[in-house]
């Protein structure tokens, strides 16, 4: 469901803040299949703003924060925890990076790349980091931390210009199009020692073409698998993901590791923002973000993300960014 409307004035330690960027994430499809929301609720989602009017201690018109407004332009904001345990809201400083970033590679995305490669994999110097969906904005940080853990990283990605992307300005070491009909084959030409690594988005065909070369103690992060998500035979996409590996896991001794960026936020966000600002200071992660205006054309914004029809990090630009010129 969409608001248009302008929120109601801020109570008692709140206060009225404007969406500028709204976050558009695949886990969101899980949300509502699953029933924690509601036909006429606001969907959910991860928000950059500014306050209108405050009554919050701190706050003051003018400020920009992060916090989960959702699909609506205007809403009201009290401290509080949001579903993935981030506290909120949360001050931005546009001096210190653009406050779209905030639910980028600087927000949820970056931690659950961190979370995934450094946290559950442990990277080690030369091992080969395979990375589904890399040109999206879990996947581009998911490589380009691996790299500088010393790893050889590959890439997957839907089309020709994605791929060039990965490592032309990414710094990938090899990129691979799951469109292409030769798809397996140059997933093992691209990976000659076999796979470390494996940072799962898509499950599918993708998928498949990686269990073959996993090799013997390798680690797979299992983030998301956005080809299953709107699967309507009732199976679950987990289940039917673990069952099409199981023997290789078997005969391998694959650890897998289920990621719900929830678990990391208490003891690695801080942690994190610190390591990721500094590597991009120096010039060791880029980004790129796909904005798409208008709230309204949120819902096919959605749908084309799902498609692969985005080319980095999914946002809709819901009203005017001052701190852009």
């Amino acid at each position: 469901m969409l608001h248009d409307e302008l929120a109601a004035d801020p109570g008692p330690n709140q206060m009225l803040v404007r969406t500028i960027y709204l976050s558009l994430d695949p886990y969101q499809w899980g949300r509502r299949r699953s029933g924690m929301e509601a036909v006429g609720d606001v969907c959910h989602g991860r928000t950059v703003s500014q306050v209108v009017a405050s009554n919050l201690a701190g706050y003051a018109p003018g400020d920009y924060v992060f916090n989960t407004n959702g699909w609506q332009d205007y809403g009201l904001v009290g401290e509080g925890i949001d579903v993935f345990g981030y506290m909120f809201p949360r001050r931005l400083d546009p001096s210190v990076a653009p406050i779209s970033t905030a639910v980028g590679i600087l927000g949820m995305l970056g931690l659950t790349a961190y979370a995934g490669v450094k946290v559950q994999c442990q990277p080690q110097l030369g091992e080969t980091v395979v990375v589904s969906a890399a040109s999206g904005g879990v996947g581009q940080a998911a490589g380009q931390i691996a790299k500088i853990h010393g790893c050889r990283v590959v890439g997957v990605a839907g089309t020709p210009e994605k791929c060039a992307f990965l490592t032309e300005e990414l710094g990938f070491d090899a990129a691979v199009c799951r469109r292409s009909a030769d798809y397996a084959a140059e997933l093992a030409r691209a990976c000659p020692d076999g796979i470390d690594i494996y940072f799962e988005n898509v499950g599918g065909d993708v998928y498949e073409g990686v269990l073959p070369l996993l090799n013997r103690r390798s680690r797979i992060t299992l983030c998301g698998m956005i080809s299953q998500y709107g699967n309507t035979d009732g199976r679950d996409a987990g289940e039917v993901w673990r069952e099409t590996g199981a023997s290789v896991f078997r005969r391998q001794d694959v650890e897998v590791h289920p990621l719900a960026v929830r678990n990391f936020v208490a003891d690695w966000q801080d942690r994190f923002l610190t390591e990721m600002a500094g590597w991009m200071a120096d010039g060791l992660v880029k980004y790129r973000e796909d904005i798409r205006p208008g709230l309204e054309n949120a819902p096919a914004a959605f749908a084309d993300m799902l498609s692969g029809g985005n080319f980095g990090k999914t946002l809709i630009q819901v009203s005017e960014d001052p701190t852009r010129e």
